[in-house]
C-alpha cells in the first residue's frame, strides 16, 4: 500500500512535470514563431521602404541649390542600372548599348575619346598626330599648333615610360585615366568608364531652355558650378574643351545638343567633324 502510493505519486509528479515541460517548449515554439514572423515583416518592410522611389529624396529644403539644379528621378526606369559606369560603351536612355554600330575595340570610353587622334593606331599620340587630329575636325593652324604642344607636353608627363619623359612627347593611350583632370563633369570615373547619371545630370541640372540641350550661358554655369576650390589647372581645361566643343558642335540656333556631347566622349563626334569636313572639301 505504501509503496502504491509511492508510485502513485512519482507518476502523477511526472506527469506535472511533463506538462509543465511541453507547456514550455509550446510556448517558446510560438514566441519563436512569432519573433519570425515580426522579423520577416520587418525585412518586408523595409525593402518595400528603401525600393520606393517616393522615398528618395534629392531636394532639401535648407539647400536651395538641390531645387536649382534638379535629378532626373525616373533615370533608373529609361536606363538599367544608370549609376553602374560602363567600360566599353557611352550609354544613355536613347543609347543604352552606346553609339550604333561602333567598333570599341576593347578600350575603355575614354581611351576611344583620345584614339581618334592616334593617326596611325600604334597605341600612341605625338604631337603631330595631335595636330593633324585638330585639323580633320575643323581647327585653324595656330589652335592645331597650339593643342599639339600644350596636349601632349601635359600628358606626355602623366603616362610617361620610365623616369625621364620622351623628347617626342608621346602620349601612351593605355594609361591616358592618368589624365583625368578635376573641376569636370565626372562623366569619366577615374579609370576612365562611362558614367551614365553623371553624363544625365548635365541636363537635368544646367539645360533649362531645353531638357536635351546647352545654351551658352548654361554652358558657362556648369563650368562654373564644377569648379572645385583651388583647382585652377582642371578649370583652364575644362573650359577650353568644352568652349571648343560648343564651337564645332552647336546648331545655328546656338544649342550644343545631348548627343553632340555624347558623341564627344566616345570620339564618335570627331569621326563625324571629319567625314563632314571632308564632304565639304570634296564638294567645294
Amino acid at each position: 500500500m505504501h509503496q502504491s502510493n509511492g508510485f502513485s505519486y512519482v507518476c502523477s509528479s511526472s506527469s506535472v512535470l511533463f506538462f509543465i515541460f511541453f507547456g514550455l517548449v509550446e510556448k517558446e515554439r510560438w514566441c519563436l514563431i512569432y519573433l519570425l514572423g515580426a522579423f520577416d515583416n520587418m525585412d518586408s518592410t523595409s525593402t518595400t521602404s528603401n525600393g520606393d522611389d517616393n522615398t528618395v529624396v534629392t531636394q532639401a529644403p535648407n539647400a536651395p541649390v538641390t531645387a536649382q539644379r534638379k535629378l532626373n528621378v525616373d533615370l533608373q526606369s529609361q536606363l538599367p542600372k544608370p549609376y553602374l559606369p560602363r567600360a566599353l560603351v557611352a550609354a544613355d536612355p536613347d543609347h543604352p548599348n552606346g553609339t550604333e554600330g561602333r567598333d570599341h575595340h576593347n578600350m575603355s570610353v575614354l581611351q576611344q575619346h583620345v584614339s581618334f587622334f592616334d593617326r596611325n593606331k600604334d597605341g600612341i599620340v605625338y604631337p603631330w598626330e595631335t595636330y593633324q587630329g585638330f585639323r580633320a575636325i575643323g581647327c585653324g593652324i595656330p589652335l592645331s599648333l597650339a593643342a599639339a604642344v600644350i596636349i601632349n607636353f601635359a600628358f606626355t608627363i602623366q603616362t610617361k615610360k620610365g623616369w625621364l619623359p620622351s623628347p617626342l612627347l608621346p602620349i601612351y593611350i593605355v594609361d591616358i585615366h592618368k589624365c583625368k583632370h578635376g573641376s569636370d563633369s565626372e562623366s569619366y570615373d577615374t579609370e576612365g568608364r562611362f558614367e551614365p547619371s553623371k553624363f544625365d545630370a548635365i541636363f537635368s541640372k544646367y539645360g533649362v531652355t531645353r531638357h536635351n540641350a546647352l545654351t551658352l550661358e548654361e554652358m558657362n554655369n556648369m563650368l562654373q558650378a564644377n569648379h572645385n576650390a583651388g583647382d585652377f589647372l582642371g578649370r583652364g581645361a575644362a573650359w577650353a574643351e568644352w568652349r571648343l566643343l560648343f564651337s564645332l558642335g552647336k546648331d545655328e540656333e546656338g544649342f550644343l545638343h545631348r548627343e553632340t556631347i555624347r558623341g564627344l566622349y566616345d570620339g564618335s563626334l570627331f569621326e563625324q567633324l571629319e567625314k563632314r569636313r571632308t564632304t565639304h572639301s570634296k564638294s567645294t
